[in-house]
């Protein structure tokens, strides 16, 4: 009786011990899929370079660098959009929608959101945003409505190329990136006008 305890002590134990082994090595597999900005941290502020160049708003109106690592396996492409919840519309300010990024694509350079840029991945198409055109259109809260949140998200996708139709809305290319999400990385920045 005794010896086939001490047999399943030895046999439990051992379970356990290479269940610790494995356990640390799944961990570094499964790294967080994320997406960064070199311009500025998750939940600080925007620099004011990027903010629109009208209403009252003086950037440069050019588009932040972003970098992303560790997508899902099985990522086709990438859609990315930036999405101000806070503005006053009810439905809150589509900023910027690339879509058809390719799958070995890793960033986007500062500018790339330029009505005419040349320095999207090969394939990427700018989107229709609530500026009323593609390419990127800058922060400019109303004056005194406080710290806006600006939601860089950026879908890994399981097909090649999200179907819509030329000038298709915000709404649009979010349903169907949404439809096709194997993962998500989300970075927000914030800003604000005093006056």
């Amino acid at each position: 009786m005794r010896s086939s305890w001490k047999i399943g002590m030895l046999a439990l134990v051992t379970v356990a011990g290479v269940a610790a082994y494995l356990t640390p090595t799944k961990m570094v597999e499964a790294a967080a899929f994320t997406l960064t900005s070199a311009a500025f941290k998750s939940n600080a502020a925007i620099p004011e370079k990027y903010s629109f160049n009208a209403m009252g708003c003086t950037g440069e109106n050019i588009s932040p660098p972003l970098e992303w690592k560790n997508p899902p396996a099985g990522t086709k492409s990438f859609a990315l959009m930036a999405h101000d919840p806070d503005a006053p519309t009810g439905s809150g300010w589509w900023h910027w929608v690339v879509y058809n990024i390719p799958a070995d694509a890793t960033s986007l350079p500062e500018g790339a959101g330029g009505a005419a840029s040349t320095t999207l991945p090969k394939g990427a198409v700018q989107g229709n945003t609530d500026f009323g055109k593609a390419g990127w259109g800058g922060p400019c809260p109303p004056p005194g409505s406080g710290k806006h949140h600006y939601n860089f998200t950026l879908f890994a996708l399981k097909v090649d190329k999200i179907e819509v139709p030329p000038g298709a809305s915000p709404a649009m290319v979010g349903f169907n990136a949404n439809a096709n999400a194997i993962g998500k990385a989300k970075l927000t920045g914030l800003f604000s006008r005093a006056k």
